[in-house]
Order: C-alpha cells, then sequence, then structure tokens
C-alpha cells in the first residue's frame, strides 16, 4: 500500500495509547491472489453518487493489486466500455450485469447475481 492510504482501511481503530499495538491490517501479508474459485464476487448494478447514471460494479476480490487491474481490463474490452478497478472493486460503466456474469463463470469464479 502506499504510505499515504497506510491508515485507510483500519476499521474502527482510530487511536490506542498502548505503545506496543500493531493493526492487523487483513491485506498486508497478502503475497499471491487467491484461485478463482476460492474468491466469493458479487455482481450488482449502482447508481450512487453517479448522477443516476448505471454503473456494472464487482466487489469482493481479495488479492494483489496487478490482479484486480487485470480482471478489470478483461471485463472492460469484453464489455466494449470503459470503467475503473481499485479497492478490490472494479467498476464497469454501462447495465452490464448478464455479460460480466457470464464472463465471470466462465473465468472460473464463484460469483453471485444481487439485486
Amino acid at each position: 500500500m502506499a504510505k499515504k492510504n497506510q491508515h485507510k482501511n483500519r476499521q474502527g481503530v482510530v487511536y490506542s495509547t498502548n505503545e506496543n499495538y500493531a493493526y492487523d491490517n487483513p491485506f498486508q501479508g497478502l503475497s499471491n491472489t487467491p484461485k478463482s474459485k476460492q474468491q466469493n464476487l458479487k455482481v450488482m448494478i449502482d447508481k450512487k453518487r453517479r448522477r443516476g447514471k448505471q454503473v456494472t460494479l464487482v466487489t469482493g476480490f481479495t488479492g494483489m493489486r496487478k490482479d484486480l487491474e487485470a480482471l478489470g481490463k478483461l471485463l472492460k474490452s469484453k464489455c466494449g466500455v470503459g470503467g475503473t478497478a481499485k479497492d478490490g472493486e472494479i467498476l464497469i460503466q454501462g447495465n452490464f450485469k448478464d455479460k460480466v456474469y457470464d464472463i465471470l463463470v466462465a473465468e472460473g469464479y464463484a460469483v453471485k447475481k444481487v439485486g
């Protein structure tokens, strides 16, 4: 992780008076990405904070950033649209829920449709 985002994923820990306290970061020790069958991905349509425009959101990815970006690039190229991959989420512009689901199943991922 970048130095400026080091404290971003600390869920609920604000301050500790213990000098020897070390926060357990679940993403810190990840040196490789789990196999595709071990990933529990969720595919949904979202339009919150996007001025009413729909996006296809894939959540639940765990692993290295380069693998997330590679999967995002695959989905964007197969759908023929733009998007982004960051913070364990892949965002595809437009309503491609069924197509993204089919692509992920073909790649061997454990996927659920939400909503």
